[in-house]
């Protein structure tokens, strides 16, 4: 499937109905997770044939995304009962077969769900960037995709933590790659928001196992 295809497809994914701040959710961006995904299957065969999970998945535009791009099974992992609700919906919507919601903290998933250690050959995630609310939530999530995962985490985070991040790769034994910087348009969603949208660096990042 080709870039603008996929990406005209994840436009039709319908957004949180009411977004939680202290989760801090925000829809992954069409544009944005089409250009992930396509990266992912076009450049490193990492989706198509595929064992994915998607952490935090939200409304389910990544796990659709690679659900599209015929990855073999795709699990879905969220918090909140509201957000897999509206998931369901979209991933219904689409007549995607081969996708599975499983509501869990992904921060305690390895405590609660020791079965999936290494269990996936993908791993994507849009963390919670943890400036704001909940401090270090972006590496927490990020750990417990590589602890699921025995091939390549594809993840995004906020430019201004790319020292942080990459360092702990590396402490990881982790290969970071920085991919592309990306311009995520953060739309006014929450009641604090003062302005109709705040454009945020954000790396796309590839972590991979050093050998």
């Amino acid at each position: 499937m080709k870039l603008k295809e996929l990406e005209s497809w994840l436009q039709d994914v319908q957004g949180f109905s009411t977004p939680r701040i202290l989760l801090e959710q925000y829809q992954t961006p069409p544009h944005i997770a089409a250009r992930v995904l396509h990266t992912a299957q076009a450049s490193f065969k990492d989706l198509e044939g595929k064992m994915v999970a998607d952490l935090g998945c939200g409304c389910g535009m990544l796990m659709l995304g690679a659900s599209l791009l015929e990855a073999a099974h795709v699990i879905g992992v969220d918090i909140d009962e509201g957000a897999l609700e509206v998931c369901q919906e979209n991933l219904t919507e689409a007549e995607v077969d081969n996708v599975e919601l499983i509501k869990a903290d992904v921060t305690r998933m390895m405590k609660d769900q020791p079965r999936f250690h290494k269990f996936f050959d993908t791993v994507l995630l849009n963390p919670p960037f943890g400036t704001k609310h909940n401090p270090g939530t972006d590496v927490a999530f990020l750990q417990t995709a590589l602890e699921i995962s025995h091939g390549a985490v594809y993840s995004l985070h906020k430019t201004s933590t790319r020292t942080h991040i990459v360092k702990k790769a590396g402490d990881w034994g982790v290969k970071a790659e920085v991919l592309a910087k990306l311009r995520y348009d953060l739309p006014n969603t929450y009641k604090f928001h003062k302005k109709a949208s705040v454009d945020i660096d954000v790396d796309f990042i590839r972590f991979s196992r050093q050998k």
